[in-house]
């Protein structure tokens, strides 16, 4: 092996055998905030353009038929 092969490998070794930790910094923070605040909008735009249209959304108006042979 060259000496470029084995710091590559321990290069290699070395990354896997470290553990990382999952550090949540600002800019993080600043996005999922954004984007729980554009989730939350649009629902709530969805929501009152339903109730302004009169009918507000149901996930069904009725049981669905059943399939009884063919």
């Amino acid at each position: 092996m060259s000496i470029l092969e084995i710091a590559l490998a321990s290069q290699i070794w070395a990354r896997r055998r470290e553990k990382r930790q999952l550090v949540l910094d600002d800019a993080d923070a600043k996005v999922l905030l954004r984007i729980a605040f554009v989730f939350a909008a649009f629902t709530l735009l969805i929501s009152g353009l339903n109730l302004v249209a009169g009918r507000p959304q149901m996930l069904a108006d009725g049981s669905a038929p059943v399939v009884t042979g063919r």
